[in-house]
């Protein structure tokens, strides 16, 4: 124990020397440290204010743009569906037509409901709405779905060689897969083994 300091003598130490906030604040206040902190304190307080105001703002922000994405997601369809209404109109009159149409109002009955498709295809190509052309084409896993493979000696192998039902997409993002049957190539027969 010559001249070491044991954890008793530490804490004695410690006790006995004041700590430096301590000391600052026994000390009075200069007018210019008085003057700076009064500064602080209120560019503290604008700064907290501001912060509030801030945010509050994004809070109300926030509320908007979820209340605008709930209409947008409502009111998606609108256009669309103003769209529409004069072909379900047009359907609506070729109905009615259609009852009595005989002879050669039956050729006319035809063209006017070519004219009403060729109407909602309009309207539908407006909107985005694209056609995929399956018939010929090499087959597409990612706009195609098959149903079913037939041998073919005339489409080439791996190639679409009947459309079942149309695909579409929307402005590069696929609606509904094409339904389509693949060429395979003609099984060899026995004779051509020979």
């Amino acid at each position: 124990m010559f001249g070491r300091k044991t954890p008793m003598s530490k804490e004695k130490d410690n006790q006995s020397a004041p700590e430096p906030a301590e000391a600052a604040a026994a000390q009075p206040l200069s007018p210019e440290q008085l003057d700076e902190l009064q500064k602080r304190a209120a560019k503290a307080d604008e700064n907290w204010e501001r912060l509030v105001r801030v945010t509050a703002d994004l809070e109300n922000f926030k509320k908007r743009a979820a209340r605008e994405k709930i209409e947008a997601a409502q009111y998606a369809s609108f256009s669309l569906l103003q769209k529409l209404l004069p072909v379900l109109d047009n359907f609506e009159m070729a109905l009615v037509a259609a009852q009595s149409a005989q002879g050669d109002k039956l050729a006319s009955f035809q063209s006017g409901v070519t004219m009403i498709q060729q109407q909602l295809k309009g309207a539908l190509v407006d909107t985005g709405l694209e056609e995929i052309d399956a018939i010929g084409k090499p087959f597409d896993p990612a706009v195609h779905e098959a149903v079913s493979q037939q041998e073919s000696a005339t489409v080439p192998e791996d190639h679409v060689m009947q459309q079942l039902r149309k695909g579409y997409k929307v402005k590069e993002r696929l609606l509904r897969p094409a339904t389509v049957i693949v060429a395979k190539a003609p099984a060899e027969t026995p004779a051509d083994t020979e």
